[in-house]
């Protein structure tokens, strides 16, 4: 279900009820079906890829290699951090996966993070980005819940993704959390379809917008989907610390299995920018 959303300030009553009256119709929402929606406009974080050469080592690191069993995920690549797999021109962060024997894979890509370089509870967290396409091909943009002091492990940790997206399904992305008791193939998650488009023809801003005790998930202007407390099976665990930012392009791994003949190599995830504000409850 999709879901308008008209964001105002300082409402009069009469305003307020023409507001309701008109999201109910607009959405087909139940009258009892609650939503919060804030909006954040202080931007802490932003990276408009504005110098060439290589992502800013201020704010992006980087995962090498094939991790533990593809990254837990049986996944092929080997990620490297080299120009050929991640560059930043003309203003666009340009993720690469090609196939190529590399270091024993078959295929490499890149994999971004800010890990002990930005990481923040709450907020909204954006990125415009142009999607890849093709079976086999699974990029990202998520985070992932502070590790570094080594007393929990995923998914105790907390996993969002803002935005996943198999190459095969051009049409579809879907948003997910992963938690204690609700990780994996048992994660609660989330599907939208673009009506007469396709993601790997054009830019989509993918986001979320995160407070206690909820999370929104967006599709450019689109509020389609709200997590909460009451839809998970185990620890609510996004209210207990920061968590950083990933941006990765996987080729095969469980979700979308590996690539045909019909795959066409290189593919290219394209980043506009990303940008993250401050949460409203500070």
């Amino acid at each position: 279900m999709k879901k308008t959303i008209i964001k105002y300030s300082k409402p009069s009553v009469l305003s307020l009820i023409s507001f309701l009256l008109i999201t109910l119709i607009f959405t087909g929402c139940e009258v009892d079906e609650k939503q919060t929606v804030a909006t954040f406009t202080e931007i802490v974080m932003q990276d408009e890829f504005s110098t060439d050469g290589a992502p800013n080592n201020n704010i992006w690191g980087f995962d090498i290699g094939t991790g533990n069993n593809g990254w837990g995920n049986n996944e092929l690549q080997y990620y490297t951090d080299r120009s050929d797999n991640v560059t930043v021109q003309n203003g666009i962060l340009i993720i690469t996966a090609k196939k190529e024997n590399y270091e024993g894979a078959s295929y490499t890509s890149a994999r971004l993070i800010t890990k002990g370089k930005f990481q923040q509870t709450f907020g909204r967290f954006e990125a415009r980005i142009k999607l890849p396409y093709g079976q086999g091909i699974w990029p990202a943009f998520w985070l992932l819940g502070d590790d570094s002091n080594g007393t929990k492990v995923w998914p105790e940790i907390g996993e969002i993704d803002i935005m996943e997206y198999t190459g095969n399904a051009p049409t579809t992305v879907f948003g997910t959390v992963h938690g204690p008791g609700y990780s994996g193939g048992e994660s609660i998650s989330k599907s939208y379809e673009l009506q007469n488009d396709r993601f790997d023809t054009g830019f989509h801003i993918f986001g979320i917008e995160w407070g206690p005790d909820y999370i929104n998930y967006y599709v450019d202007d689109v509020l389609y989907n709200q997590i909460t407390p009451e839809d998970v099976p185990g620890e609510w665990v996004f209210n207990n610390g920061p968590f950083y930012i990933i941006l990765n392009m996987a080729v095969g791994g469980s979700l979308p299995g590996p690539p045909n003949e019909e795959t066409v190599f290189p593919q290219t995830m394209l980043v506009d920018y990303v940008r993250v504000y401050k949460n409203s409850f500070n």
